[in-house]
């Protein structure tokens, strides 16, 4: 059965709250987990594809668009899924409401290179 829900707040067990605006607005719009060597979607949320354009470039392409293009894109990447592998970046940029581009890279030489782990998450 679908139905509507209208709430202010948002209130767990212990009592604490919170309004509504922090759950909707403080949420990812989208994210996703991506194969960067094998350009493939672990998993992901409004995320329908991410192209590949060249050695460490990709596109994120979202499912339904946000409202506009002020987004806030973050991420996180790694050749071999371990946190003891500090020697890669990325760089995650909002190019439009429905495209974020993202841009690996190994830190001790600024190489773009494609990437085992990415992650990126966009806010809005």
């Amino acid at each position: 059965m679908a139905g509507v829900i209208v709430a202010d707040t948002l209130q767990d067990g212990a009592g604490n709250s919170t309004a509504m605006d922090n759950a909707i607005y403080g949420s990812a719009k989208a994210w996703v987990n991506y194969n960067g060597v094998g350009q493939s979607i672990r998993a992901s949320y409004n995320v329908s594809s991410v192209t590949y354009i060249t050695t460490g470039q990709y596109r994120i392409n979202l499912t339904n668009a946000m409202v506009d293009a002020n987004g806030c894109a973050v991420g996180s990447s790694s050749q071999n899924g371990n946190a003891s592998d500090n020697g890669r970046g990325i760089c995650a940029a909002v190019a439009s409401s429905s495209t974020i581009n993202v841009g690996a890279f190994a830190t001790n030489n600024n190489t773009q290179t494609d990437q085992s782990f990415i992650g990126v998450a966009v806010f809005r």
